[in-house]
């Protein structure tokens, strides 16, 4: 298939607490935002019990929901539902191709200083100042997303359930497995260690390419990422080492996972929790 497609996204998010929660307080990150590459037709946000909904746009462009519940509680059910076209080309007239020379003028670093320090995800350590060096030598401004992809692929096998929430760049690396945050995480890591402006952008991806008008599938939360290349952001996804298109819906981009959970807060009682989520995706046009 070529061309923009049309994709319903469904995303639940649900929560049960063995003792009654008597307050919460949660931003929720899942409403897909309109950008160069996509459009969003329509977007609705379900919350259960019903609390005060506040919405604004954070630093980093997306789309925030500020969920302040003040009832007991036993479960918090959370559903983003959009409608979003996907996959629209991107034409840009670049003016000016990145060496690296660009990339050490301390006016150019100062720019793009948040994306370019390092975070407690993707901190640097040996193996990541070594990949960047050698990455500086042996490449391209130009080409560095995908030597670093090739790389990243190279040192990260995916396995799901060998990393948790909160595991760096390097503990992956040091595991050499992980999951899409994972890839992400290292990615961007050796990026920036080499002065090339990276971000996170954490999204859906539609897993089916081949499904038809109507079909439902299980879809899943996704992370990719956006390297500056002068111009403007281009995306890598480093997980499946293709190009970031018409499967993919993006709901938000920030340094790492930290700026992009879908759901964070706190909450006042509740005791232990358990966490189910799940993505749906039909492909309507």
């Amino acid at each position: 298939m070529s061309g923009p497609a049309r994709l319903r996204v469904r995303h639940v998010t649900d929560y049960r607490y063995d003792d009654p929660v008597v307050a919460s307080y949660n931003e929720l990150r899942v409403t897909p935002r309109t950008g160069p590459t996509q459009v969003v037709l329509e977007s609705r946000l379900d919350v259960t019990p019903v609390g005060r909904v506040l919405e604004y746009v954070d630093y980093f462009g997306t789309v925030v929901h500020v969920l302040d519940l003040r009832v007991p509680h036993r479960s918090l059910v959370i559903v983003g539902t959009a409608v979003v076209e996907t996959g629209w080309p991107v034409e840009v007239a670049r003016t000016h191709q990145l060496v690296w020379s660009d990339v050490d003028d301390a006016d150019f670093s100062g720019r793009f200083t948040e994306y370019l320090q390092p975070t407690e995800y993707t901190p640097n350590d040996p193996r990541i100042v070594d990949a960047a060096r050698r990455l500086r030598d042996g490449a391209e401004v130009r080409d560095a997303p995908t030597v670093v992809v090739d790389w990243v692929r190279e040192a990260l096998r995916y396995a799901p359930g060998t990393t948790e929430v909160h595991t760096s760049a390097v503990q992956a690396l040091e595991a050499g497995s992980g999951v899409c945050q994972d890839f992400a995480h290292v990615a961007i890591a050796v990026l920036r260690c080499a002065g090339v402006p990276a971000r996170y952008v954490s999204g859906y991806l539609h897993p089916k390419a081949e499904a038809v008008i109507g079909e439902t599938v299980r879809g899943e939360s996704h992370a990719w990422i956006e390297a500056w290349d002068g111009t403007t952001w281009v995306a890598h996804d480093p997980t499946n080492g293709r190009a970031v298109g018409r499967d993919h819906v993006l709901v938000a981009t920030g340094r790492d996972y930290s700026d992009v959970a879908p759901v964070k807060g706190v909450i006042a009682g509740g005791g232990a929790s358990r966490l189910d989520a799940a993505v749906e995706i039909t492909r309507l046009a």
